[in-house]
């Protein structure tokens, strides 16, 4: 508790710093009408003037129906004239804000020039990010230190954001919705996030983190949501872009082999072409883009040293050589049917080839004698379609819209192990196949429309997931394959949704209120003669509010608050009753009787900015009811260590964020970005059902822990820059252990050539090869410490030119 009034001790020190919300342009608009007929007035001219000295900004004539619109308006305090022979002119004082890009001015009436007019005072609304402070934008081709890698290697270097085993986190929880282009796809994983170290970071235009989503965002991802935005050019005419990014990794050995295993690899080669075309005419668009990213990497290299509570010691190593290709291609179709009217047709093919060979020797204590060796073969071949329709409508005032989609994913995994089992006295050939086919349909309508006082968002959204799994295993002699636990299992889902969201904005305050109402009907259907599990799943109905609440302190401060309720259910691989045999002896299982964690999150921010820079802050407290994590015990005489997921207790995170962005000259300029959070969850009792039902107790684990990163950011001469990226990640505690702190440095360099069509850069990843992920675990009769020396250190150079 102390620790927690020390945050808010800080947090509230804060309160002197102030907001500088970034100027954006709105389009106000309005219908003129007579007063005394009701009837639309045509040719009206409309002017905007400021409010302090008169001076001209913007000005329009009414259309046929009475219509007009202001374009490209900053936020701030108007005089609104509207002028028409035969009639008053009519003066109205307007407010314009920045939480939409869109104010409606509603109806305004004129009168014969006999009559009075009573002035009024129209509010308005905008939209824009550093007004609402719950999202951050990234445009990744300023992460000049990331260029040519995946998109999992681009996000580690984004403020707030944190990469761990191949997971995004924000504000240290792994829970994170990934989004592309605002939807949910099995490109990056429905509740994972599988595919973003094979997804290209050079198909990405830029990557959104929204901390407190509303409630037109689903339900998931307690942690926050990461929407991906790819690259889709906007010119006129025919035009595109191609680069290459050539790269090489593992240079020099971390870490030795045990004795009598294969060579891990080194110098290892990438490779990523791309290209990406565009034809733009009148009312149609089309587009074209394919990026194949192909990589050779030591994607594991973890030494273990497993103490059993009888003294027994197995020493042993896991190395595994990765080949990967990922080709990812989009096309599709912009039309413009007419002014109210706009059609968007899309599709993507996804294919990621993955080869995986692996040696894991085991040791007795003093490493005298080898108990066994695991080498592997893993052949995976992952097939992802997408097909999207988008319609919206537009009516007479703008911001006013109606959108349609239908979404279709189809997500193939098809996984073949081949295993050597060899031990002192004998030899087993061991394999296993798994096939398993997702297929998802999302049906969405959406509806905005622009008030006087605020902007309303409503609509709802229908998802069906079905997902038919098969297993199918060959144990050889003496093998640690269970090879009655396979078979059939189909993960069925229906989710329909509701919401409204209501934005208000005044002169001072802002504030935004919705609620999600979500239905989901969950079955797993199982193998009946499954030895271990039965079919099982779940159903609720429940509601998922937000609220924000901003104060504009003044012109250039606010304060807001916000609160959001959120779910997280499990994935079909977190209930998968097959159990993966990645580790000969630590063997990870699903169950099928997981069910979702709720979070409740709070949080209280500001900013402030001055002329060469900003400073944001952020306080935030999260609680999570049936936290998911994944328990690891031994059951009976076995060693073999069973990781099962399970619902444990309730769970906290608290923490502090602040990101401050500094220009100290015309050369230089950074930003630094500090997290610090207090992580607890409580003591629990669950019982594991695999390979025979046993109990399993934890006592309450907290810590505190942080990460800090430091982006440094070079003009060298106009078209020279650079970028050097420090990152600290504290110790933190992970399921039944902890996680010790680790340290890189990256950097990067460009040079825009060709009178700005052609760009080269090359960059540096770990460039002090320091990353190293050392982790301790207690289990119920043993513990274990471990040290993943994979390969974190590539070199990388590359070209693009625009035409």
């Amino acid at each position: 508790m102390m620790k927690i009034k020390n945050y808010f001790l800080i947090t509230f020190l804060m309160l002197s710093q102030a907001l500088l919300a970034q100027e954006k342009k709105i389009n106000v608009s309005g219908k003129i009408t007579d007063k005394t007929s009701l009837e639309d007035l045509s040719y009206v001219n409309v002017v905007l003037k400021t409010t302090k000295d008169a001076i001209f900004v913007t000005g329009a004539i009414t259309d046929e129906s009475g219509l007009f619109t202001l374009v490209d308006v900053a936020p701030g305090d108007y005089e609104l004239e509207a002028s028409f022979i035969g009639f008053e002119t009519v003066s109205k004082a307007i407010f314009v804000g920045s939480s939409s890009a869109f104010l409606n001015l509603g109806e305004i009436t004129m009168t014969a020039s006999f009559q009075d007019l009573i002035a009024v005072e129209v509010v308005g609304q905008a939209e824009a990010v550093s007004a609402k402070m719950d999202k951050k934008t990234y445009d990744l081709g300023q992460n000049i230190s990331q260029s040519g890698g995946s998109v999992l290697q681009a996000m580690s270097n984004l403020p707030g954001v944190t990469v761990q085993d191949s997971k995004v986190q924000i504000r240290g929880n792994d829970r994170v919705a990934v989004l592309v282009d605002g939807k949910q796809t099995a490109l990056t994983g429905f509740g994972n996030q599988t595919g973003l170290d094979n997804l290209p970071s050079s198909a990405v235009e830029r990557i959104e983190i929204i901390n407190n989503p509303s409630a037109k965002f689903d339900a998931n991802g307690n942690a926050g949501i990461i929407n991906i935005i790819l690259k889709k050019e906007k010119q006129e005419g025919f035009n595109g872009k191609v680069g290459l990014a050539l790269g090489v990794g593992a240079l020099w050995e971390k870490k030795a082999n045990l004795p009598s295993i294969r060579p891990q690899y080194q110098g290892t080669p990438k490779f990523n072409p791309s290209i990406s075309l565009n034809y733009r005419k009148k009312d149609v668009n089309f587009f074209v883009s394919a990026d194949n990213l192909y990589t050779q990497t030591l994607n594991k290299n973890e030494f273990v040293t497993r103490t059993y509570n009888d003294g027994t010691v197995i020493n042993q190593q896991l190395k595994r050589n990765r080949n990967t290709n990922f080709l990812t291609t989009r096309a599709g179709m912009d039309w413009t049917i007419d002014q109210s009217n706009t059609l968007s047709i899309s599709g993507l093919f996804g294919s990621e080839k993955i080869i995986d060979r692996g040696d894991q020797p085991f040791f007795n204590g003093n490493f005298s004698e080898r108990l066994r060796l695991w080498q592997f073969l893993e052949d995976e071949l992952k097939t992802t379609v997408m097909a999207t329709v988008a319609f919206k409508h537009n009516f007479a005032d703008p911001g006013h819209s109606l959108s349609a989609g239908l979404n279709y994913t189809f997500h193939r995994e098809d996984e073949q192990y081949f295993f050597t089992n060899i031990l002192p006295a004998s030899s087993g050939e061991d394999a296993f196949k798994l096939l398993s086919d997702e297929n998802v349909v999302d049906v969405m309508l959406d509806y905005v429309r622009p008030m006087k006082t605020g902007r309303l968002e409503t609509g709802l959204k229908f998802r069906r997931r079905w997902i038919p799994t098969n297993m199918q295993f060959f144990p050889g002699e003496n093998s640690p394959i269970d090879s009655l636990a396979g078979g059939a299992a189909t993960y069925k889902e229906i989710i329909p949704a509701v919401y409204g969201n209501y934005v208000f904005e005044s002169k001072k305050l802002e504030a935004e209120i919705g609620l999600r109402l979500e239905y989901i009907k969950l079955n797993y259907d199982v193998n009946p003669n499954h030895p271990t599990y039965k079919s099982d799943g779940y159903n609720y109905f429940q509601p998922f509010p937000n609220t924000r609440f901003s104060y504009k302190i003044n012109g250039m401060n606010k304060i807001t608050a916000s609160y959001n309720r959120r779910v997280d259910r499990p994935n079909e691989v977190d209930i998968r009753i097959f159990p993966k045999y990645d580790d000969a002896e630590i063997i990870k299982v699903g169950n099928p009787d997981l069910k979702p964690q709720f979070t409740n999150s709070y949080e209280l921010g500001w900013k402030t900015g001055w002329s060469t820079g900003s400073l944001y802050t952020a306080a935030y407290h999260r609680q999570v009811d049936g936290t998911i994590t994944r328990i690891s015990s031994t059951y009976g005489d076995s060693k073999l260590i069973y990781a099962i997921f399970q619902n444990a207790a309730r769970s906290y995170n608290t923490g502090l964020e602040l990101i401050w962005d500094q220009d100290v000259n015309d050369w230089y300029s950074f930003d630094l970005n500090l997290t610090g959070y207090h992580n607890q969850i409580d003591a629990f009792t669950v019982e594991n059902l695999y390979p025979d039902p046993h109990a399993f107790s934890a006592d309450k684990q907290e810590i505190f822990s942080g990460n800090a990163k430091w982006n440094s950011k070079f003009k060298f001469a106009e078209n020279f820059t650079g970028q050097l990226t420090a990152i600290y990640l504290a110790p933190d505690i992970i399921p039944q252990g902890k996680i010790q702190g680790r340290f890189t440095l990256d950097m990067g360099l460009k040079k825009v050539i060709q009178g700005g069509s052609g760009e080269l850069f090359f960059n540096a990843t770990d460039l002090l090869n320091t990353m190293v992920i050392k982790k301790t675990i207690d289990g119920n009769d043993f513990s274990y410490t471990s040290a993943d020396y994979y390969e974190t250190q590539v070199f990388r150079v590359g070209y693009s030119y625009k035409f």
